[in-house]
Order: structure tokens, then C-alpha cells, then sequence
């Protein structure tokens, strides 16, 4: 008996110290990632002062106020050089990281692209633009993490095609952001880099998973950059952050490959399938903004790199076009009540757009419930959530994220059960589905196939009552203003109103319209939701103090027809600025 004590304390001594090492290298892993961040921003200073010590006249804030269009026609006519637009974005998004902590990593390699550029035959439509990325958009020789210590071993070996295309239109990456651990959340913290903060207000997220880029654009330091988006990523961190993003049609613009490390690429296919893509998009200051980053990317060099996307050059002329509309609306999904302010934006945007002499139509999204449990949850969590587990292995859970990855470590049984309790309880619309890994799986490849079917099925009937009633487009609300930094975690399915658009793949974007006055922080007092569940009280408390940040609407086209939509984004653009 005592030889097998002793066995038994040695072998659990071993098992501790294991663990201990284990924890160790994944701090160290850790600390080293954090070091040559901090060591490119240090270079990236020094390059930034050196440029001021030699070109000690520029006019910064001059610089940093054009628009896009302004910029580039300064470019392209010589009254601006390049390396001093660059020399600007860089100092300016030093200053604005160091505040909000945005920037995952800088692209020296941008001086080389600023060199390139030079010797280029023809000016692309980007020349010379500075242009952030998100984490995992492939840039050659660099991490692509996604907040995952498993993702911090292998650089990438080649630019994306969406990179190249960027670049063969003469604009400079020179900046990747910050991301959420995973992709997975609409805050933007991971336990590698930190919590990346709004630039508007320290206390409040930037929204994500595109928060990196969203607090990038909205301090000032970056003029034009790339999100992606599969459940609300370019929509929130815009609407949090009071800028203009546009998720496409998913193959109007893939741009791939983009690196995944290989847990993320399992989780990919086993997931996340095509039902519900992941799309690339732009986001920036204003709407001709994303229309010029459109136009540029939807080029020749594209349809070569990448076969898969439509030969579909952009289409000015709907752009342009000063047509009436036929729009339809609403101001609530039926599914997750959102901050009276979002609901107040789509209404005096309803009544300008009236005004301007567009026709307004009511519109009701049909079977939102239906969209969030059965086909949105079940895309990603087909697996009851095992693939998204695997890519924790090894590593630390970023705190926002915990009750989601316990609610997908209760085994099966557990999760019947539960399901079982719950529905004559009526708890499930309570429960607000926060869990709903624990109910939505496939159990089938047959039942898997099936879910395709429901998708397209749904899609089907969307587009039909989309047609009966002759609309061009639909204003709707986004979730707004942003949350306290925290909350995302606690309210997954709080997006059902961006979610809805990744399901039916069609084109959507959002445009700031108003700030929260004192009178929506007054009637947010009131906000029961539909419950005045803890669920609903959570949403009231992540929005509270938010008085002057942006408050913004959704536009939507169907799908292939991303022109339309941007000329109805711009359209409210200008009437929101006219008011």
C-alpha cells in the first residue's frame, strides 16, 4: 500500500509539473509575440522621426483631413508624395495605438511597397493610399494569429490575392490590427495582444471582430481598410466606432486564400460551411470611400489571381445614379429589441428619405427565431462546438469567450437534457439562445445536407417577399451604440440583425446618421426589451453612458448588387449630413 501511495503522489506530482511547463511555454510563446510587436513599433518610431527630422514641414492635420478621393487625386497629380502620406499614417497610427492599443503588428515591408509603387507603369487607383488589414488577411512573411497562441509559429508564406491586388493598385499595407480571440466575438480582446479600446470613449469596445480596424480608421490613423465579416464583423466595429463598412455579396469579392492556422482551417470546413460564408470588405470614413475600394479591387488583376470571383467590374453608373428608390423598412427585427436610439435612427432616416422623395415601404423580416436557431447557430455549431474547441487546445481562453467554451464542453446527454427541461419551461426565447451550442448540432451528414436545404430554402422565400413588394432596397437597424467594454461575451445573439444578412449572403452595409442625445439616455431608463430578462438588462447596461458616440442604420440590396447598395448608403450619407 504504501509503494502505491507513493506512486500515485509521484505520478500526480508529474502531472502537475507537466502542466506547469505547459503553461509555462504558452507564456513564454506569448511574451515573445508581444515582444517583436513591441520592438516593430519601436522601429516604426524611430523610421516616423527620422522622416521628421528630414521633412520637417509637413502639414499633418492638413494631410489627415482629406478624403479618400481627396487624397488620391492629390497623389496622382503630385502635389503630394506618397512616402510623406505614408510617413503621416504611420506617426498618426502610432499615436492612436498607444492610445487604443489597435495595431497587432506593423509591415515594414510597406518602405518596400513605397518604392515599388515608383516603378510602376501606370498609377492605380490606390496610389500611394496607406491600407490596414485585419490579423488573418494574408501578408507574406508575417503572423496571421487571430488571437490564438497556436497561430504564432508559422508566418505566412504568400500575400493573399485581395494583398496583391491592393498593391498592383499601387496602395502601401502597412499596418495589421487587433482582433478577438478566434474571430469569434464583437468585442476585440484576445490573451496575446489585450482588449483593444473605442477611440471615442476608452470605457467602450470597438466592436469586432474587425475592432482593430475600427479603432484604427475612427482615431485617424488609417484612411482605408479591410475587415471580414460573418455574422456582423465590418457592420459593428462600424457602427460602434461611427463609420462607413460594407459586407459584400461572399463571392464578389473572396480575395483568398486567407491564412487560417490549421486549427481555424479545421474549423472552417467542419463549422462553418458555405451555407454562411465569410466575407472580405471595406471600411472607412465615408461611402466613397468604400465605393473607390470596390472599384479598385473589382479589376482585371482579381478575376485573374482568383477564377472563382465573377468577372463583375464595378458598375459606375448605378453608383451614380440619382433614381428614386422603393425602399423598404424596419425598425425591429422581432427577435433581440435593440437601444431606443438604433430604433430612432432608422425612423428620421425613414422620414428624410420620404422627404427626398423616395418611396418607403413596410417590411417584416420573415422567421427571425427560425434563422438564429436553426440555421445561423447550426451553421457554426453543426458540431455541438468540438472543431471551435480544438482550436483552444493548448492555449489560454481569452475571458470574454469562457461561457461560450463551457457551454460547448457540456457533453451530449447533457446538452439533451437540458434542451428537454428548457422547452416546456418556454425558458429557450429567455435564455436569449446564449448557450445555443448546447441545443443546435447536426447529428447527421443527412441532416447536415438538410440544413443546407433550409438555408436556401429560407433565402428563397426571403427574396420572394422581397419582390412581391417591389423594393430596390431595405433600411434596418444595427446594434448600437457600442457596449462597455465586456459585455459582447454576455449577448451573443444580440446581432441578429447583421446575422440575418450573412445568412441570406446578401450585400449590406452601414452609415452613421445621429449621436445618442441625452433624451435616448433618458428613454434607455425605460428599455424592458421584451422580457426585462437578465438578458435584456444586460444589453441596457452594456449601452448605458453613451451619450455623443454614433449611432448608425443598415442598408441592404440583394445579392450582386453591391453599386446599389452603395448609392443607397450614400444617399442616406448625405441626408444625415444635410440634417
Amino acid at each position: 500500500p504504501s509503494a502505491a501511495l507513493a506512486l500515485l503522489c509521484s505520478s500526480a506530482a508529474a502531472v502537475v509539473v507537466w502542466k506547469w511547463l505547459g503553461k509555462r511555454q504558452i507564456q513564454k510563446k506569448m511574451e515573445e509575440a508581444r515582444r517583436t510587436r513591441d520592438e516593430g513599433v519601436k522601429k516604426m518610431a524611430k523610421a516616423v522621426q527620422q522622416f521628421r527630422e528630414q521633412v520637417p514641414s509637413v502639414q499633418t492635420d492638413a494631410i489627415l483631413s482629406l478624403s479618400l478621393l481627396e487624397l488620391t487625386e492629390r497623389l496622382r497629380e503630385g502635389s503630394l508624395s506618397p512616402r510623406t502620406v505614408l510617413y503621416t499614417y504611420l506617426e498618426k497610427a502610432l499615436e492612436v495605438t498607444q492610445q487604443t492599443n489597435c495595431l497587432r503588428h506593423f509591415i515594414p515591408e510597406c518602405e518596400e511597397q513605397l518604392q515599388e509603387i515608383q516603378r510602376q507603369k501606370e498609377k492605380g487607383l490606390l496610389y500611394g493610399i496607406p491600407v490596414s488589414i485585419k490579423d488573418h488577411i494574408s501578408h507574406k512573411g508575417h503572423l496571421s494569429t487571430c488571437g490564438l497562441v497556436q497561430c504564432l509559429d508559422t508566418p505566412v508564406q504568400e500575400d493573399s490575392v485581395l494583398v496583391k491586388v491592393l498593391k498592383s493598385q499601387g496602395a502601401i499595407p502597412f499596418a495589421m490590427t487587433n482582433v478577438p480571440q478566434s474571430l469569434f466575438n464583437y468585442d476585440c480582446s484576445n490573451p496575446i495582444f489585450g482588449q483593444t479600446l473605442n477611440p471615442l470613449n476608452h470605457q467602450k469596445s470597438p466592436g469586432g471582430s474587425s475592432g482593430g480596424e475600427g479603432a484604427l480608421i475612427a482615431g485617424g490613423g488609417s484612411i482605408l481598410g479591410i475587415g471580414s465579416d460573418v455574422g456582423g464583423s465590418i457592420r459593428l466595429p462600424s457602427s460602434f466606432c461611427g463609420l462607413c463598412g460594407l459586407k459584400p455579396t461572399a463571392e464578389r469579392l473572396r480575395g483568398g486564400p486567407v491564412f487560417w492556422c490549421t486549427h481555424l482551417l479545421n474549423m472552417d470546413v467542419c463549422s462553418c460551411p458555405n451555407p454562411v460564408p465569410w466575407v472580405l470588405g471595406p471600411m472607412a470614413r465615408d461611402v466613397d470611400s468604400l465605393a473607390l475600394c470596390m472599384k479598385a479591387l473589382l479589376c482585371q488583376e482579381m478575376f485573374q489571381l482568383d477564377p472563382t470571383v465573377p468577372p463583375m467590374p464595378f458598375d459606375e453608373e448605378v453608383y451614380s445614379s440619382s433614381a428614386p428608390l422603393r425602399v423598404g423598412y424596419y425598425d425591429t427585427d422581432g427577435y433581440f429589441p435593440l437601444p431606443p436610439c438604433m430604433r430612432r435612427a432608422v425612423r428620421e432616416t425613414r422620414e428624410a428619405l420620404q422627404a427626398a422623395g423616395h418611396q418607403l415601404v413596410p417590411f417584416s423580416p420573415p422567421r427571425i427565431h427560425y434563422v438564429m436557431t436553426e440555421l445561423f447557430l447550426k451553421t457554426f455549431f453543426a458540431d455541438g462546438g468540438r472543431a471551435w474547441l480544438d482550436v483552444f487546445t493548448g492555449g489560454i481562453v481569452d475571458p470574454s469567450l469562457k461561457s461560450q467554451v463551457n457551454s460547448c464542453k457540456i457533453p451530449r446527454l447533457g446538452k439533451k437534457l437540458l434542451a428537454l427541461i428548457l422547452k416546456p419551461l418556454q425558458l429557450l426565447v429567455l435564455l436569449k439562445l446564449k448557450n445555443a451550442a448546447m441545443i443546435s448540432t447536426c447529428r447527421s451528414v443527412k441532416e447536415m445536407w438538410n440544413h443546407h436545404h433550409q438555408i436556401e430554402a429560407y433565402r428563397t422565400e426571403f427574396i420572394t417577399r422581397w419582390r412581391e413588394l417591389r423594393l430596390d432596397v431595405v433600411l434596418c437597424p444595427v446594434l448600437g451604440p457600442a457596449f462597455t467594454t465586456g459585455y459582447a461575451g454576455k449577448l451573443l445573439t444580440a446581432i441578429s440583425s447583421t446575422m440575418l444578412y450573412n445568412v441570406l449572403n446578401f450585400p449590406a452595409g452601414v452609415v452613421p446618421v445621429s449621436t445618442v442625445t441625452e433624451a435616448d439616455e433618458e428613454e434607455l431608463k425605460l428599455y424592458q426589451g421584451y422580457c426585462d430578462d437578465p438578458w435584456d438588462r444586460t444589453l441596457k447596461q452594456a449601452v448605458a453612458g453613451a451619450v455623443g458616440l454614433p449611432v448608425a442604420v443598415q442598408c441592404v440590396a440583394l445579392p450582386w448588387r453591391e453599386e446599389l447598395c452603395l448609392r443607397f448608403m450614400k444617399e442616406v450619407e448625405t441626408l444625415s449630413r444635410e440634417k
